[in-house]
């Protein structure tokens, strides 16, 4: 694995004992500022211990496979020797949305959860990787809710799966009972969006689904993260459903983007990222184009790996103004054409 040679301190994590579940984070002190960080080292890596896949590592540090693999190009995401290291996530921008409920932002196959903060306490958010529905069955966009909770559900897949099965070759039953063998998994929630859409774990059959498009519309989790989820969220709680594959913020005085690749059937242009980026910058600077590393953002939106970027800092605020500077040298207001 390769590793950027000017990062001089790097965390180095051991394997946990067991899977946990979600990613916790403290939301920021200031509460104008949206980037969430787990590790204060600025790339945290961890060593394999014994020869196995990628999908594995990626499961034992809730991770998604799209997520891993995008944030180490360079290995075999099914072999993977004892001692090689691995690149981990770390800072998150968190999604354009309400920080109350579930937000889903398909774009990065990520759930953040905000769980009420007790009285004394720190607010928090928790996310978890899941998997989206394919390119031919849309996972649908918008603020639901939640409506009903079921716990070891029976599966009654609708004529249109079972017409699809069929054609396979891989006929389905009328009904799937509660098993490990159930689509479903252990755990439900239902959305209140017209045709079914549902919150819900997976069968051991496709465990390493979890960060790809790969259900009919539905929104598939690891079998521990959704059993945490529904002893977590009442009935009621509001659910927003988002594809935000560019996300900026800010996390003291530093100015972030965040850039995740298309979904299958999607394809935007180097140029269109950027103008789209350029209107986030400007949205978040009250409307003012502020100076910025340009080469940091076209790399940004060239590497879609996740991974946020700082762009520039600015001054601390001081008698509420605020001036930002441009971070490196590549800094600069933005003219003509940034990509050939």
């Amino acid at each position: 694995m390769n590793i950027p040679a000017q990062i001089a301190v790097l965390i180095l994590l051991s394997a946990m004992s067991g899977i946990a579940n979600a990613t916790t984070y403290s939301l920021p002190e200031n509460s104008n500022d949206n980037v969430i960080t787990q590790f204060h080292d600025d790339v945290p890596l961890t060593r394999v211990e014994q020869n196995e896949t990628l999908l594995d590592v990626a499961r034992r540090f809730l991770m998604g496979q799209t997520e891993i693999v995008r944030l180490n190009p360079g290995i075999d995401r099914w072999h993977i020797k004892k001692d090689e290291i691995v690149r981990l996530s770390n800072k998150r921008i968190l999604p354009d949305t309400p920080r109350e409920g579930i937000t889903l932002n398909i774009a990065e196959y990520r759930m953040y959860y905000f769980p009420p903060t007790q009285a004394g306490g720190t607010p928090q958010v928790m996310s978890y990787a899941h998997g989206i529905g394919r390119q031919d069955w849309k996972t649908p966009l918008g603020k639901t809710s939640i409506v009903r909770k079921v716990k070891d559900p029976a599966w009654h897949p609708p004529e249109s799966i079972r017409r699809e099965h069929a054609e396979n070759g891989d006929p389905l039953p009328v009904v799937v009972p509660p098993g490990p063998h159930n689509p479903l998994g252990a755990y439900m929630l239902h959305l209140a969006v017209p045709g079914g859409y549902l919150i819900h774990g997976t069968d051991i059959d496709k465990i390493y689904g979890i960060g790809m498009q790969i259900t009919h519309g539905c929104v598939r989790m690891y079998p521990e993260d959704i059993e945490a989820l529904y002893n977590s969220v009442p009935v009621g709680t509001p659910v927003y459903i988002v594809k935000q594959p560019i996300k900026v913020g800010w996390l003291d005085n530093t100015f972030y983007i965040e850039a995740h690749p298309d979904l299958e059937g999607e394809e935007t242009t180097l140029d269109q990222k950027f103008d789209v980026a350029l209107k986030l910058i400007q949205k978040a600077n009250n409307q003012n184009m502020p100076e910025f590393d340009q080469q940091a953002l076209k790399q940004a939106l060239k590497t879609l790996d996740g991974n946020p970027v700082a762009l520039y800092k600015r001054l601390p605020r001081q008698e509420g103004i605020t001036a930002p500077v441009a971070q490196g040298s590549h800094g600069g207001y933005f003219h003509g054409a940034l990509f050939s």
